[in-house]
């Protein structure tokens, strides 16, 4: 990358494009922009360049506002831009003169006279030029001349940056750096010259390099103790431990300072140049009696922070067997068993659209390379081995067990593609309402997005047989998305392709049953929770696109195999017992009726299936009772209320579109289930 600050030094930036803004942070919402760049500037085969202005605009409009304090200093924004693989970066300087500059001189004697874009990347409610005269239309203007395209940012994306970067002056400014750091998507950085002390460390063998920033306008977290690794000039790394404060134990009195003393190092520092990367928060400081308990004190912090920086390195490894999690930490786990093409292609859209998430890539044994891929391309992914093809449900009770903490886990298959802001309203409507156990967006389909996807759509439902369907697809008949099912509705069942579910509840519900291997635990799981008495959520203003079958077709006869066994699993844990006296005879007959229809389409490895689902239904049966019972036991104490029927329709799915011609939720004369009785653990038995 190049770096330019006078822009006379400018050489000539053929199709060049362009994004301009202050970047401080160069968080996760920043890293989307500069993506965008590049990829936009490969498509044309030109430079990806960013504009930003030293001293930042604010310092200058506003000298007397002390207050305000940056997440990053020069040098490290030009690291970060650099690593984010930009070609240039420009920091254009900034004075009063520039700030008077008219809207039209800003673009024809600075963007043009300088820059000449071929095309420029930028906010929807980006202003410039003098009283803020300057706007994207304005600048279409010069679109409408041929002169340079101009890409907007959407609002939604620029809101996101907004709340990343107010969450990450928040974090630090309350010494959660561990979760600024999340936010930032990288660590957050102090650097400065090591300059002389007092020497009080060295005195009690525990000397320290005494940091001056900078920047004189470094956002500095509380005081206190932190766990930190430094970066010296030549390349070497040493654990450290980083103190801020103004040592109150010596007089009280003295100036704010910045201290570290590198762990296992040995050498003189002064005039150096050090980058602290600060990684987590250890204690607050305090006063303490005299030198000798000062020196205790700091001998007990150095073995925490030495177990501290071990936990964050287990966590940074890729291979790590545990990873663990704030209380209220989003964790987005994507299980991947031999499909590499799936990550490669949809996994960038969730790195770029997750702000605040940790994202996990749980490896049930793949015998692909996706592993090593993951590992080279997606450094950021933190990645569980299980070593083994667990299926859907083991594989996601495998990883999630591997989790400490986190609020919510997102649940998403490897062939998702995620939208800007998809989590946001998901995550409100969660969080608005405790009884909400969980929720899913808007599913279309990846290969046509005007259309809702099979496995999904808008919302699952489930009849009075237990056949399940969905607002937007019923069977095999998926719906064009016409905003008909835009409103957010409790449903029955939420889709596994993504599936946003209460941590605590996951684990004190038993998670999905392993046997199912695939299909249908979702539901199964969902049942469960509504019978404690909780809901399930569809929220139609986020919206994802599935590709669908990217690990066996929907007529797969594995596929087949799974979904009609599951089914009967799934109504043999959850139905009362006198219902069930006469469903399972009467799902016999229906599924016979659907090897009919295989029968006439041709499909005789389907009929296959069924008959061998509902022999290994029977083979089963007396270890589903079990585990009904054990389930059971587990809705009782975990119990909020009575058990929630929305999302049940009363009739049968399989009458109304094959009798009666019904191919769209909309449709359906819908009269829910609202009152059935509710099992209690000592009824939860069937008769043998």
């Amino acid at each position: 990358m190049q770096v330019f600050s006078n822009l006379e030094h400018l050489p000539p930036l053929k199709d060049a494009v362009l994004t301009i803004g202050s970047f401080d942070g160069v968080h996760i919402g920043h890293q989307r922009i500069l993506q965008q760049v590049q990829q936009l500037a490969r498509e044309r085969g030109g430079p990806s360049v960013v504009l930003t202005f030293e001293p930042h605009p604010r310092t200058v409009l506003y000298p007397e506002d002390a207050s305000f304090r940056l997440i990053t200093s020069v040098s490290e924004k030009t690291r970060l831009f650099e690593e984010a693989g930009l070609d240039y970066a420009i920091f254009a300087p900034f004075n009063l003169e520039f700030a008077r500059y008219s809207a039209q001189q800003y673009v024809e004697d600075f963007l043009l006279r300088y820059l000449r874009p071929a095309v420029v990347v930028i906010g929807y409610d980006h202003r410039f030029g003098a009283q803020r005269e300057g706007s994207i239309e304005f600048l279409r203007r010069y679109e409408a001349q041929g002169l340079f395209q101009v890409v907007e940012i959407p609002a939604q994306l620029i809101d996101e940056v907004t709340v990343s970067s107010t969450k990450i002056r928040r974090a630090l400014e309350a010494g959660d750096v561990a979760r600024a750091n999340r936010l930032l998507g990288h660590p957050f950085v102090l650097s400065g010259t090591v300059v002389p002390g007092h020497q009080v460390g060295r005195s009690i063998g525990f000397p320290t390099a005494n940091l001056q920033l900078e920047e004189a306008r470094q956002l500095v977290p509380p005081d206190g103790i932190y766990a930190a690794r430094a970066h010296l000039p030549n390349g070497d790394a040493f654990d450290a431990m980083l103190y801020i404060g103004h040592r109150p134990t010596l007089s009280g009195n003295e100036a704010r300072t910045i201290e570290a003393h590198l762990l296992d190092f040995e050498g003189d520092l002064y005039g150096q140049s050090l980058r602290m990367e600060v990684l987590d928060f250890i204690r607050k400081d305090r006063k303490l009696a005299d030198l000798h308990q000062l020196r205790q004190q700091i001998e007990a912090d150095r073995e925490a922070i030495r177990q501290r920086l071990t936990q964050i390195r287990l966590r940074e490894q890729p291979s790590a067997g545990r990873i663990v999690c704030a209380a209220d930490e989003v964790v987005i786990v994507v299980l991947n068993y031999n499909t590499r093409a799936h990550l490669e292609t949809y996994l960038p859209s969730v790195l770029a659209h997750s702000p605040g998430a940790r994202i996990v890539v749980a490896d049930n044994g793949s015998p692909d390379d996706s592993v090593a891929m993951l590992r080279a391309r997606f450094p950021q992914v933190e990645v569980l081995e299980l070593g083994h093809n667990y299926g859907f449900a083991r594989g996601y009770n495998e990883a999630l067990a591997r989790i400490e903490g986190g609020g919510i886990f997102v649940i998403l298959n490897s062939d998702v593609e995620v939208t800007p802001g998809w989590m946001t309203p998901l995550l409100e409507a969660m969080r608005a309402d405790a009884r909400i156990a969980v929720a899913q967006p808007k599913i279309l389909a990846w290969r046509d997005k005007s259309r809702f996807e099979y496995a999904g759509a808008a919302g699952g439902w489930i009849d009075y047989l237990g056949y399940p369907f969905c607002r937007g697809r019923i069977f095999g008949h998926c719906e064009k998305d016409h905003g008909q099912y835009d409103t957010p509705q409790e449903c029955f069942w939420a889709a596994g392709a993504a599936f946003f579910i209460r941590a605590d509840l996951y684990r004190r519900l038993g998670g999905f049953d392993g046997d199912y291997f695939a299909h249908n635990e979702e539901i199964d799981l969902c049942w469960r929770l509504k019978r404690a008495g909780y809901s399930v959520w569809c929220i139609p203003q986020s919206v994802v696109y599935h590709l669908g079958g990217g690990t066996l077709e929907y007529e797969n006869p594995r596929k087949v195999f799974l979904n009609f066994r599951n089914s009967l699993f799934t109504l043999l844990k959850n139905e009362t017992a006198a219902k069930l006296l006469w469903l399972i005879p009467a799902r016999l007959l229906l599924d016979g009726v659907a090897g009919v229809r295989f029968l006439l389409k041709g499909q005789w490895r389907a009929i296959g299936a069924i008959v061998r689902a509902h022999g290994s239904f029977y083979q089963n049966f007396f270890k589903m009772r079990r585990k009904r019972q054990i389930f059971s036991r587990l809705v009782e104490q975990n119990r909020i209320g009575h058990s929630n029927y929305s999302g049940r329709y009363a009739g049968s799915i399989v009458f109304a579109h094959y009798l009666r011609g019904v191919h769209r939720f909309a449709s359906l004369k819908i009269k829910e289930v609202t009152q059935e009785r509710v099992e209690s653990t000592t009824s939860a038995s069937l008769p043998s």
